[in-house]
């Protein structure tokens, strides 16, 4: 993991004066412990025409999944050798970001004590990151650093330069140049956006983050173009800390616009700040929708399909209407999760007797998903590789055969709204494939017509006029006509 910061200078101004802003002697090669390994500050040229200081962190993979213990990238308790064998050691990321403000505090926080008047002073600057991983693109890069003032040349590195027609992998060689900028801001400007464009963190994030991005974001921060994306980011999408830092940047702003003190108009603010209303995350509209379809279906006895950790189970088990609720997973360990969260070893009986959860593989029929009223395939059949779906839809529809089949999937059109989701990318790193509406259409139009089911489409979340919504949901149910047969055959 590497950096470097690049200055120059004259007779009268030298560049090694660079030094003497990081604290750190040009002359000396240092190293310094950190808890996830070690970090060098040496010196690859030095004199008063030009002066180039470089940072290079060395990553101690071991430590980094020892101090994790199961949190964040790295730390996952299934990575297995993910855990040592990763990107973490080589690309710019929240450990370089980590080692900038142990390494370089004085210098960011502008303090001098041999020469008290340099960190005032503006230089011609250089920063390079050779590997910088970016969720965004080259243009989100050029979105976060250009408002400061920056030159941004942000070139995408490939995924082989032997096969160029792979294309470009998610990093970047990254390149900051400006005529008049004070080191300090640069680390300021670094220490917050590397993990915000690699949007992950190695360490939990704690509401002290929030006083620390905006220390750290003075000056800046509050008036960037780009300002909610790099707090909700910065604080790992931890919605309570992203809601208290924007409104105490929107304090600080208006203090600023009236040239007044923030305690001075605080109470005013904090008032309609707490009216905001939270956002209701995709998750809770799809599920919502769900159960409005559900409902609209006169359903009561439901199969939650590749039900996983019991979100829908749960969600249906409040409402009285769904007199027997079956959750169905190939996972053992996501049916144990699901245990644990409907907490079926303390459910009184009569709360107990409405719901049973079971494992079992969609690939195949299964007699005890047989009489049901509905079935839910909420998210799965993007998880199946495309040769395996018939069977699911045999094992559905055609052996099963209950009277609603609810199926919802994400909308690849809508994945450009999503401005962490590099282009090209899917959701989920599980997903086999994302459909267009107007893939998911066709599959769905000739599912229900080799089955006997009408189908119709309902959007799930914010129906975009151009991309459309970010989930799709087809709603099937069986047609008159092959009621009617059935019956006789009966």
């Amino acid at each position: 993991m590497f950096l470097t910061i690049s200055t120059t200078g004259t007779p009268e101004r030298p560049a090694t004066d660079l030094g003497y802003l990081l604290h750190k002697h040009p002359g000396k090669a240092q190293a310094f412990s950190t808890s996830y390994g070690t970090a060098h500050v040496l010196y690859p040229e030095a004199d008063e025409q030009r002066c180039t200081a470089a940072l290079l962190l060395e990553v101690d993979a071991v430590a980094l999944v020892r101090r994790g213990k199961g949190k964040g990238r790295g730390g996952a308790p299934d990575a297995a050798l993910a855990q040592y064998v990763n990107d973490r050691p080589y690309a710019a990321s929240s450990l370089l970001a980590v080692a900038i403000g142990a390494v370089f505090s004085s210098a960011m926080r502008g303090v001098c004590g041999a020469r008290p008047e340099l960190p005032a002073q503006a230089r011609p600057l250089r920063v390079e990151v050779p590997a910088l991983p970016v969720r965004g693109g080259p243009g989100l890069v050029r979105r976060l650093f250009e408002p400061l003032g920056w030159t941004v040349t942000a070139e995408p590195v490939a995924l082989d330069t032997e096969f160029p027609e792979w294309g470009d992998s998610r990093y970047v060689r990254l390149v900051l140049e400006s005529e008049s900028r004070t080191v300090a801001e640069a680390l300021r400007h670094l220490y917050v956006l590397l993990p915000v464009l690699d949007d992950a963190k190695h360490y939990w994030v704690a509401a002290d983050e929030v006083d620390k991005l905006l220390r750290v974001g003075e000056g800046w921060l509050p008036d960037h173009p780009e300002q909610k994306l790099i707090t909700s980011r910065y604080l790992s999408r931890r919605w309570s800390l992203t809601r208290e830092a924007m409104a105490r940047l929107e304090l600080v702003r208006l203090a600023e616009t009236d040239d007044s003190e923030v305690e001075a108009i605080d109470n005013a603010v904090a008032a309609e700040a707490e009216a905001e209303e939270k956002p209701t995350p995709l998750a809770v509209q799809r599920r919502d929708a769900i159960v409005a379809a559900l409902t609209e279906a006169g359903a009561a006895r439901v199969l939650d399909l590749g039900c996983g950790e019991g979100h829908l189970v749960q969600t249906l088990l409040k409402d009285p209407r769904f007199t027997e609720i079956v959750g169905v997973d190939v996972s053992m360990r996501a049916l144990t999760i699901a245990s644990r969260r409907l907490r079926l070893d303390r459910m009184g009986e009569r709360q107990a007797s409405r719901v049973r959860l079971f494992q079992g593989s969609l690939a195949y029929t299964d007699g005890r998903l047989k009489g049901y009223d509905a079935a839910v395939l909420s998210e799965v059949v993007e998880h199946l590789d495309l040769p395996r779906l018939p069977a699911l839809e045999y094992a559905v529809f055609g052996a099963a055969r209950p009277r609603t089949v609810l199926v919802t999937t994400p909308n690849v059109e809508y994945n450009v709204r999503w401005e962490s989701l590099p282009a090209g990318h899917v959701r989920h790193r599980d997903h086999r494939f994302e459909w267009t509406r107007e893939e998911f259409r066709t599959w769905a139009g000739a599912v229900a017509e080799r089955h006997g089911y009408d189908v119709r489409y309902v959007a799930v979340g914010p129906d975009d006029p151009e991309v459309g919504p970010p989930t799709q949901m087809a709603v099937f149910t069986r047609n008159t006509h092959t009621n009617e047969k059935e019956a006789k055959a009966a």
